[in-house]
C-alpha cells in the first residue's frame, strides 16, 4: 500500500540553474519518488514520495556523488527554528566567502596591475618592465594562480572532476574547465618554455585569467548570495511577528510559560505593548490591536468580548484575557509562513522556458567552447599562424565557458517571484504559488460575490422613520428591549446599533415571538409589537405601503414598531456597502478590467448593490452550480477570470475560475480553497494583487531580457565571431567580470520590486 509523502528539503551543493535541473533529474529516477520540484534561488527542493519505497536518507545518498545532499529535517523542529537556523547557516556561507575574498581582491589587484603594465608597455605609455621583476613575477604568478584554484577555486576543480567522473556538467563545470585549461596551458609553456619556444608564443600566460576569473565570479556569487537573502525576508518579518513565551492563567495564577506549552482552552493575558501569542477569543477586557504586520493595514482595531484575536498581532493601550482557539502550527501566522514559504519555492509557468534552456545549455557550451577552439586553430593558423591561433583559441574557449553560465537565467524568474509574494504576505495577499501569480497578471474579468464580498457580511441598521413622539433613542430602547429575547439574526442588527450608541435597554414582560411575523412584549403597562408587514396587517393598522415597498427593492429588511393603536416608526436593515468596495471597482475598471456580481439574492438587491459601486454585470438569484456554469460561460468566450467569494459556499466557482481568490476574515482563511487568499476580506487588496502581479511579471520579463541579452551577445563575441570585421575578442577576465554583473543585475532588478507601489 502507498504511503505518499510530500516534503521540502534544503539541498546542499545546489547554486545554478544546471544544479537544480541535476538534482531534479536524478531524484525523478529513484525508485518511489513521484515528483521533484528544485529551485536553485531557494536551494531547496520539493519531493514526492512513497515512504515504503524510499526515504529521506536514501534520497540524499544517490545525490552525494554528485556533490548535493539533503538536510534531513527534524521532524520535532519548529518550522520557524529550521528557516532561523537556515539563515544563520547561509550567514556563515557568506561570511567564509567574503574571508576568501579579502585574500583573493588583493591578488587580483596585483594580477590586474602586473597585466596592465605588459599592456600599457607595449602600447610604450610606460617603460617595460625590468628583467628582474618579470622574472620575480613569473615564480610568483603561478604560485599564486595554483593557490586561487586549489583554495578559491576548489568548486570548480570539482563540477570538473563529476562532469569527467559522472558525465554531470554545471555552472561549476564550465569555470572548472575554463580555468583549469588556461592555469594547464600556462604551466606548461612557463616549465617548458624553451622547448615550445620554437612552436608557439610562450611569453604570454594566462594566470591571471585563472586569478581574476575565479576572483570574479566568486566575488559575484558573493553579492548574489547576499541579495538572495534579501529577497526572502518576507518569511523573517512574519517570524520575527511569533513570540517565545505566553502569560497563562493556571490555577488563578499568572505563570509565563513557552510558546510550544499553550493549550487549547488555555486563558492567555495580554497586557499593553504585548504581542499576542497564539490565536483565540477575547473573554474578557477591552483593547485595540495593530494587526498591520498581518494585514497590512495602519490603523490599529477595536476588539472586544467576544471577538478574534491572531497570533503576532500587537496590544496597544487595553490588557485582556482571551481563550486560546488555535496555538503552534494551527494559527493564522504559521499558516501564512507556510503558505509564504511554499510559495516562494514554486515555480512560475514562463519559468519553463529558462529552465529547459538552462538544462541544456551547459552541454551546449561545452560544446561551442571546443568547436571555437579548433576553428582558431584550424582555420587560424593560415593567416595567424600556429601559435597566435592557439593563444586566441584558447581565449575564446576560456571565454566562453566563462561568459555563457546560465546564472542570470537561472535566477530571473524565481527571485521576482520570491519578492513579489513576499511584498503581497506583508500588505495581506496570501498568493498559494507562482503559476497563481503569472496567470493573474493575465485576468481581464473579475466577478465577485456580494455578500462579505462588496457587502460586510451581516446585517446592520441603517435607518430610522420616526412616526411619534418619541426620541430616536426611546425608539431604539423600546425596539432593543424587545429584540433582546429575540433569536432572530435582525434582532442583532438592533442590539449591535443600541451597544454603540450606548442606549440602555428596559424591563420586559410578557413577551412572545409571533412565528414568522415578529415580536411582542409589555413595557412600562404598554403592549408594543415589533415585525414585518404581517404583524401590522394582522393589527389592522393603517399605513402606506408603498416607501416600504421601495426600499425593499434596494435589499433592505423593514423592523415596524407599533402599538395596537398605531405605528411609532419602521427601522430598515441591510448588509451595507464596504467603504472600501466603490474605489476598489474603479481601479478594477482603471487596470481595464470587467467587474461581475454573481449572487444567489434577488435580482433587486443585487442590481441596486451594483449600481452603487460601479459593477458592469449583475447575475443574480444563483445555485452555487449556475454559478459555476456562469464561470464556465465567460471563459468560453476567452475571458481569464478571477473570481472572489468566501471560499467555502463559492467553492465550485473558485475552483473552476482561472484564479480562485478567497475572502478571508481570520477566523477561517481559505488557504486549501482558492489561490490567493486576501485577509479580512478587503476587496481593496485585490486590486493591489493585480498591480503586484503586473508589476512581478514586468520584472520577470525585464531579467529573463536581460539575462538572454547577456548570452547571445556574450557567446559569439567570446567566439570571435566578430573578430575577422571589427578585431573584437573577448578577454576571459572581461567575461567573469560580465557573468558576475549579470547575475548581480538580475538580483538587484527584482529587489526594486520591494519599492514599487500597489
Amino acid at each position: 500500500m502507498s504511503n505518499k509523502q510530500e516534503k521540502i528539503f534544503k539541498v546542499k551543493g545546489m547554486h545554478c540553474a544546471s544544479c537544480s535541473y541535476i538534482v531534479e533529474k536524478n531524484l525523478k529516477k529513484i525508485d518511489g519518488v513521484n515528483l521533484a520540484e528544485a529551485s536553485y534561488t531557494t536551494e531547496k527542493v520539493k519531493v514526492s514520495f512513497d515512504s515504503n519505497k524510499t526515504n529521506q536518507e536514501l534520497l540524499s545518498k544517490k545525490l552525494e556523488p554528485l556533490g548535493y545532499s539533503l538536510l534531513l529535517e527534524d521532524e520535532n523542529e519548529e518550522r520557524d527554528d529550521s528557516i532561523i537556523k537556515e539563515k544563520e547557516e547561509k550567514i556563515r556561507e557568506i561570511k567564509k566567502m567574503a574571508r576568501k575574498l579579502y585574500i583573493a581582491i588583493p591578488i587580483s589587484i596585483f594580477s590586474v596591475l602586473v597585466m596592465s603594465w605588459e599592456i600599457f608597455a607595449k602600447l610604450e605609455m610606460t617603460p617595460m618592465m625590468p628583467d628582474l621583476i618579470k622574472t620575480i613575477i613569473s615564480y610568483v604568478l603561478p604560485i599564486l594562480a595554483l593557490y586561487i584554484l586549489i583554495s578559491i577555486g576548489r568548486p570548480y576543480l570539482l563540477g570538473f572532476y563529476r562532469f569527467v567522473r559522472y558525465g554531470k556538467a554545471n555552472m561549476d563545470t564550465l569555470i572548472g574547465i575554463g580555468t583549469s585549461v588556461a592555469f594547464l596551458y600556462s604551466l606548461i609553456i612557463t616549465i617548458f618554455s624553451s622547448q615550445l619556444a620554437q612552436f608557439i608564443d610562450v611569453n604570454h600566460s594566462y594566470f591571471d585569467v585563472t586569478i581574476i576569473v575565479i576572483t570574479f565570479i566568486t566575488l559575484g556569487k558573493y553579492l548574489e548570495a547576499k541579495a538572495k537573502i534579501k529577497t526572502g525576508d518576507a518569511i523573517e518579518k512574519l517570524l520575527n511577528l511569533q513570540v517565545k513565551t505566553a502569560i497563562v492563567l493556571r490555577d488563578g495564577v499568572e505563570k509565563e510559560i513557552s510558546i510550544n506549552e499553550v493549550k487549547h482552552g488555555d486563558h492567555v493575558v495580554v497586557k499593553p505593548g504585548g504581542k499576542i501569542p497564539v490565536d483565540g477569543i477575547i473573554l474578557e477586557g477591552y483593547s485595540f490591536i495593530d494587526e498591520s504586520m498581518v494585514t497590512g493595514e495602519p490603523m490599529p482595531v477595536e476588539k472586544k468580548e467576544g471577538q478574534l484575536v491572531v497570533a503576532g498581532t500587537i496590544n496597544t493601550t487595553g490588557s485582556f484575557i482571551f481563550g486560546a482557539t488555535k496555538v503552534g502550527k494551527e494559527t493564522l501566522l504559521s499558516q501564512i509562513i507556510k503558505m509564504v514559504e511554499e510559495a516562494q519555492g514554486s515555480r512560475a509557468p514562463i519559468q519553463a522556458l529558462a529552465d529547459k534552456i538552462s538544462s541544456v545549455f551547459v552541454p551546449v557550451v561545452l560544446v561551442i567552447s571546443f568547436v571555437s577552439l579548433f576553428s582558431w586553430i584550424f582555420f587560424g593558423t593560415n593567416s595567424l599562424g600556429f601559435s597566435d591561433a592557439l593563444s586566441f583559441g584558447l581565449v575564446s574557449f576560456v571565454s566562453i565557458l566563462v561568459i555563457a553560465c546560465p546564472c542570470a537565467l537561472g535566477l530571473a524568474t524565481p527571485t521576482a517571484v520570491i519578492v513579489g509574494i513576499g511584498k503581497g504576505a506583508r500588505e495581506g495577499i496570501l498568493i498559494k504559488d507562482a503559476a497563481t501569480l503569472q496567470k493573474l497578471y493575465q485576468v481581464n474579468t473579475v466577478v465577485v460575490d456580494k455578500t462579505g464580498t462588496i457587502t460586510k457580511g451581516r446585517p446592520e441598521l441603517t435607518d430610522i422613520k420616526n412616526l411619534s413622539n418619541f426620541s430616536d433613542d426611546e425608539i431604539i430602547s423600546i425596539l432593543a428591549t424587545l429584540e433582546n429575547k429575540s433569536e432572530h439574526p435582525i434582532a442583532h442588527s438592533v442590539l449591535d446599533y443600541a451597544k454603540l450608541k450606548e442606549i440602555k435597554i428596559s424591563n420586559l414582560k410578557k413577551f412572545e415571538i409571533i412565528k414568522g411575523k415578529g415580536v411582542r412584549g409589555n413595557i412600562d403597562g404598554v403592549d408594543y409589537f415589533a415585525g414585518n408587514l404581517k404583524l401590522v396587517k394582522d393589527l389592522d393598522l393603517v399605513f402606506d405601503k408603498k416607501d416600504i415597498l421601495n426600499e425593499t427593492t434596494k435589499g433592505k429588511t423593514p423592523i415596524i414598531l407599533a402599538t395596537k393603536e398605531k405605528i411609532l416608526s419602521v427601522v430598515m436593515i441591510a448588509d451595507s456597502i464596504k467603504p472600501e468596495s466603490k474605489k476598489a471597482v474603479s481601479d478594477l475598471h482603471k487596470l481595464g478590467i470587467k467587474t461581475v456580481m454573481l449572487t444567489g439574492d434577488d435580482f433587486n438587491t443585487a442590481k441596486f448593490i451594483a449600481d452603487q459601486v460601479g459593477i458592469d454585470d449583475v447575475v443574480a438569484e444563483v445555485l452555487p452550480e449556475d454559478k459555476l456554469n456562469k464561470i464556465k460561460e465567460l471563459q468560453k468566450n476567452g475571458e481569464v477570470v478571477a473570481m472572489t467569494g468566501d471560499g467555502i459556499n463559492d467553492a465550485p466557482a473558485l475552483a473552476q475560475a482561472d484564479v480562485g481568490i478567497a475572502m478571508g476574515n481570520g477566523t477561517d482563511v481559505a488557504i486549501e480553497t482558492a489561490g490567493i487568499t486576501l485577509l479580512y476580506g478587503d476587496i481593496s487588496k485585490l486590486v493591489k494583487a493585480i498591480r503586484l502581479s503586473k508589476i512581478t511579471m514586468t520584472g520577470i520579463k525585464q531579467n529573463l531580457f536581460w539575462a538572454f541579452i547577456y548570452n547571445i551577445i556574450g557567446i559569439p563575441l567570446a567566439a570571435g565571431a566578430f573578430y575577422p570585421v571589427f578585431g573584437w575578442l573577448l578577454n576571459p577576465i572581461f567575461a567573469g567580470f560580465a557573468m558576475a554583473f549579470s547575475s548581480v543585475s538580475v538580483v538587484g532588478n527584482s529587489l526594486r520590486l520591494k519599492i514599487k507601489k500597489i
